[in-house]
């Protein structure tokens, strides 16, 4: 795990990361995280005294990569712009499960699991995270048949939503 101290960040209001809030992971302390990767990876560790895990480290090209500060991490450690974050960090190579009743679903429909084998595991766990966020079990079967009959249809996820 390395150690160090960082400012966070905001993009400005142009371009494709708008109003995001991110530290900046220099070349050389990604080296240390994961030698030769010049790729995003998912870390966990510490900003400040608030644990993180399953965050991805996104390449902003040279070997520097970024760490998004969403608005649960900011209000964890009640700081925003500007401000000085101690930063512990490591590769988290936990593998993400994807929801159960989904996969035994999509075993049913051939179309629909091949079009979500194709998909890249983070696009498969937006499908997996929406039906596993949900607070009951009716919305969880109707997140399933929804996002089993897109997938059947060759839609991925975003475009699935859009389709409403």
């Amino acid at each position: 795990m390395i150690s160090f101290t960082a400012t966070i960040k905001q993009f400005p209001e142009r371009g494709e990361k708008t109003g995001w809030y991110y530290l900046d992971i220099p070349a050389d302390l990604a080296e240390l995280i994961k030698p030769g990767n010049k790729r995003s990876f998912r870390v966990k560790g510490k900003l400040d005294k608030h644990q993180i895990k399953q965050v991805s480290l996104l390449p902003m090209g040279q070997g520097n990569f970024i760490l998004p500060v969403n608005a649960t991490m900011r209000k964890a450690i009640r700081k925003g712009k500007g401000a000085m974050v101690n930063v512990q960090l490591a590769e988290d190579k936990k593998e993400l499960a994807i929801c159960q009743e989904l996969l035994d679903c999509l075993a049913d429909e051939p179309i629909a699991l091949k079009n979500f084998e194709k998909m890249p595991p983070s696009h498969q766990r937006y499908f997996s995270n929406w039906i596993i966020s949900a607070k009951t079990v009716p919305t969880k079967a109707k997140r399933i048949a929804k996002s089993v009959n897109a997938l059947a249809r060759g839609l991925n996820y975003g475009e699935m939503f859009r389709e409403e």
